[in-house]
């Protein structure tokens, strides 16, 4: 009887076999990643409110401001679109109360008030002159929109990361005073013109067409339930 010959599988080196049982490993943890984290129901993505001052200096007098520079003034205030929401300060370092009746005159031409405090700015004012601030603030929806949970498990039970950036980018776009979304205001029961066409000129100007709604990058449905 001829000598048979056994078939044995053959051997798969030691290194090979690791390499290979780290590659299966990595494919299934890969279709773990970007899994959602936020198991409650309140959203991750909230209105940013930043704020700008803006600065110029006046040469004043004892009756107040030259006519010559209340022009100056005014023309800024046109150039930098003034309008409901921004803070006007005026740092007036020889505490004449003409110059600072004739600012709030210019600034009551735009509806607005002036500010008890202004903020710190840097530079120096030189003698004879007064320092306006116009302080703008502007709300945005930081890392909106956030299509990161690429996974379809979702063991934690949790809401996408893009849950909440619709409503709150369009809260943010439409609040009349980003300055509202950090301290509220008190209402007085009357209907205010610039605070009720806010929402309705944002979305004239997103949209001049009238055929669809805002055109935010966050404007956009998000998963893991209602907001």
């Amino acid at each position: 009887m001829p000598n048979a010959r056994l078939n044995r599988p053959a051997r798969v080196p030691a290194p090979t076999l690791r390499l290979a049982l780290v590659a299966v490993l990595g494919l299934g943890l890969a279709g773990c990643g970007g899994m959602p984290e936020n198991t409650s129901l309140y959203s991750v993505k909230q209105p940013v409110v930043e704020r700008t001052n803006m600065v110029l200096d006046v040469n004043t007098n004892a009756s107040g401001l030259p006519i010559s520079e209340q022009q100056r003034l005014n023309g800024w205030f046109e150039t930098m679109n003034l309008r409901y929401g921004d803070r006007i300060a005026i740092e007036n370092p020889s505490q004449n109360p003409a110059v600072t009746a004739a600012v709030r005159d210019l600034a009551a031409r735009y509806g607005l008030l002036i500010s008890d405090t202004a903020p710190a700015t840097p530079g120096f004012i030189q003698p004879g002159q007064a320092r306006v601030v116009i302080t703008r603030s502007s709300a945005s929806v930081p890392g909106c929109p956030d299509w990161s949970a690429k996974s379809d498990m979702n063991y934690n039970n949790g809401t996408s990361p893009n849950f909440g950036c619709a409503v709150n980018s369009n809260i943010a776009a439409m609040v009349a005073d980003p300055q509202d979304l950090l301290e509220g205001k008190q209402g007085s029961g009357e209907t205010v013109i610039a605070t009720s066409n806010k929402a309705i000129s944002t979305y004239r100007e997103q949209d001049p067409t009238g055929k669809g709604g805002l055109q935010q990058t966050g404007a956009t449905g998000s998963g893991g339930g209602g907001n």
